[in-house]
This record gives C-alpha cells, structure tokens and sequence, in this order.
C-alpha cells in the first residue's frame, strides 16, 4: 500500500511572511474600495525580513479590486525578485528609497483625487501645508492640532532611477515629514509598521480631502 509523502511543516518565517502579504491583500482592496487606488493603480510593501533584506510588494499591472496574497512578489535590496508571479511594481526603486532613509517597515502608495488635484494646484510652492487640525495628532510624533505637517510635491517621472534619488534628497531635506506627493499621481507614505502606515495613510488621505473640499466650498 502506497502512501503519499507527508506534506512539508511551514516554517514560522514562512507563516509570518503570508500573514503579511494577506494584510497587504487585504489593505490594498481596501484602498480600491475607497477611491484610492483605482485601475492598476497604487503600491503597497511591507519587510518581510532585515537579514537578509526581504521586501514583499504588488505585482506590476493589477486590479487592486481583487487583489490576493498570491500576487506579491519578494525582492532583494537591489530589487531583484527572489519569489513570487509576474514582476514588481514599477516603482520598487522608490519604496526601497523610503525604507531605507525612514527605516521604515511599510510603504504604501495611492492614487485618490484628492491628491492627484492638490499635488496639481501646489506644484508651484513644491509642498503643501497642513496644520491645525486634530486628526495630525494621529501621526507620529505628532502630539497637538497646532503641528504643520510639510507634504514635498515632487515632479513625477518615468525614469525611476532618477526619481529615487530625487525622493532620497527631498527626505534628507525634511526629515520631519510623513509622506509626499508625486505631482499629478499620488500619495506616498509609510511606518515602522505596516499598522502604523496605514493609520498615516488614513490620516493623510482624510486631511488631503478637507483641503479639497473646503477649497471648492462656496464662501459666504
């Protein structure tokens, strides 16, 4: 009588690493559900791993609608994919940027109205300020409704080598801040922990909404 082999225990590493990309699945249609990453649009990453350094994120090209854990690839600090479908979002290079010069955990990437507008009407001013409002005591550090948060526009590009290195000295330049916008696509920010960039993904979101629409409301 024959038997089939027993199959193989999942590793800790390995369940960790799927319970990750599950949050992420589950985060990114969360985003669609909302308006906030529409089409293929937006990107979303978590570090599964420091050493060695192991980065899952999106697929390029995906309906973040039905988006599932099996479609998450796993990259290197180069980029480079060590597992999964399909190749990385094309912005990979600006997620290992911000992770590195924030040690962040989690990046996270949307493409709302709200900000594709507001980063269009600010582009001039090469930032948008946002202050005096309770829900910035949601971001961190950020302890009273009196704190300006500063939000870099940045000129979108599709040479992504160069935008990297744009995004890294504009983080230099002002290390305080919690996300930026690409001018005319989006909004990036991140969190030491996937939990913590989705709170600054919120906040940011619902704050860049108030400004659009207290700017279009009529005034009396």
């Amino acid at each position: 009588m024959s038997h089939s082999p027993a199959p193989r225990p999942t590793s800790a590493a390995t369940r960790e690493t799927r319970k990750i990309e599950t949050r992420l699945a589950e985060l990114g249609r969360n985003c669609y559900a909302r308006g906030w990453a529409l089409g293929t649009s937006g990107n979303f990453s978590a570090v599964v791993s420091r050493d060695p350094f192991c980065l899952a994120i999106t697929s390029t090209g995906l309906d973040k609608g039905g988006l599932t854990p099996e479609q998450f690839v796993r990259v290197d600090a180069t980029g480079r994919v060590d597992k999964g479908p399909g190749q990385p979002s094309a912005e990979t290079a600006l997620h290992l940027v911000i992770i590195h010069a924030r040690q962040a955990g989690a990046v996270l990437h949307t493409h709302s109205v709200w900000s594709t507008i507001l980063s269009e009407q600010h582009a001039s001013q090469h930032g948008l300020a946002i202050e005096g409002y309770e829900m910035l005591k949601g971001l961190k550090g950020v302890t009273s409704h009196q704190h300006r948060e500063w939000l870099p526009i940045i000129e979108n590009d599709q040479d992504m080598p160069r935008l990297a290195r744009v995004v890294e000295t504009i983080l230099e330049c002002h290390p305080e801040t919690h996300g930026f916008l690409l001018r005319k696509h989006g909004l990036y920010t991140w969190g030491e922990k996937l939990a913590e960039a989705k709170r600054h993904l919120e906040i940011l979101e619902f704050l860049l909404e108030v400004l659009g629409r207290t700017r279009l409301a009529p005034t009396s």
